[in-house]
């Protein structure tokens, strides 16, 4: 048996050095009360489903997306995906180097993946939508780094949901952080998420997910397979060569290459969000929502009188715990 050497260590020391390594928000959830509240979806993990040995703490690391391409307005536009891959990139960097830290302090660890899914739950059917392994945004919300709002994305007091998430899982015997008990999301009273979501997928305190993954992931594996399934469909020889030298091709090859337009998509509901104290840079961009329409209008409208009405909705009661006190 290898004996760890370990090192005195603290939840500050470590946020130091998360903090040295790139991370702009760094929180620790304790691993026994994730186990104790477990997201509400079907299939959701806890730290326990995962490792038996290491899931004490869940460490959870926030990187910002830059302002330059908040303030891009497009749906699909590709630099806007390049941008926010090179971000995933760089934060997985950035886990890497604290796992190898904290190995070195005598406290093995592991990388949560932000985006690779569990293939056991897989059912054959592209278009089905996949949580991450753990859901970090909730395990994000249990180390303190903010709320979840009327999209079920995270809000943080210092980006709004403008950032990307990793965790790492320790045994190290680290201080854990509070949750914080108010909404930090301002509820159907703002609602600019639901009115900018090109799938009209925003509900009250919920998500369509399978419409969202369109866009949020518009060159990914259901869009493969679709692409694919037309070629072999298509009779014509010659239909079946232009397809295959098509844009829609092209665009599915140079997403592979790194992953723009697959791990990363449409954020509009994040970028438009007006919590977080960087968002008065953003505000000239962004104030503007060209996707608004009078049906999202009157829905929204729907949300807020009933909330005056204290007639909250079964998905704000089943996630209190996260999207906190409104």
């Amino acid at each position: 048996m290898t004996m760890l050497h370990e090192h005195q260590i603290s939840a500050t020391r470590l946020k130091q050095k998360a903090h040295s390594l790139g991370a702009d928000l760094v929180g620790i959830a304790d691993g026994a009360i994730m186990e104790q509240f477990p997201p509400s979806f079907p299939g959701a993990q806890t730290p326990r489903d995962i490792t038996d040995h290491d899931g004490e703490r869940c460490i959870v690391l926030a990187k910002r997306y830059s302002i330059g391409t908040t303030r891009l307005p497009r749906v699909d536009e590709r630099h806007k995906y390049y941008n926010d891959e090179l971000t995933l990139t760089e934060l997985e960097a950035i886990s890497l180097e604290l796992v190898l830290w904290l190995e070195d302090q005598g406290y093995p660890a592991l990388i949560i993946p932000p985006t690779h899914v569990d293939p056991w739950v897989y059912f054959g059917e592209p278009d089905q939508h996949m949580q991450t392994i753990l859901s970090l945004t909730h395990a994000a919300v249990e180390a303190g780094l903010g709320t979840l709002g009327l999209a079920e994305q995270l809000i943080t007091p210092q980006y709004g949901p403008r950032v990307m998430l990793t965790a790492l899982l320790t045994s190290a015997p680290l201080e854990a952080d509070k949750k914080m008990d108010e909404a930090l999301c301002k509820g159907p009273s703002c609602g600019r998420c639901l009115q900018t979501c090109p799938a009209d997928a925003v509900r009250h305190y919920e998500r369509d997910w399978q419409a969202c993954d369109k866009f949020r992931s518009p060159h990914g594996f259901h869009a493969l397979a679709d692409h694919l399934s037309e070629i072999i469909d298509e009779p014509d020889p010659q239909k079946k060569k232009e397809m295959l030298r098509s844009k829609e091709q092209f665009y599915i090859w140079q997403s592979m290459l790194r992953g723009a337009g697959v791990v990363t998509g449409c954020r509009r509901c994040q970028d438009v969000c007006p919590v977080g104290s960087d968002y008065e840079k953003l505000q000239d961009a962004l104030d503007e929502i060209p996707e608004t329409s009078p049906e999202k209008t009157t829905r929204l409208e729907s949300y807020s009188a009933a909330e005056k009405d204290n007639r909250l909705p079964a998905a704000y009661r089943t996630a209190k715990r996260w999207i906190g006190t409104i």
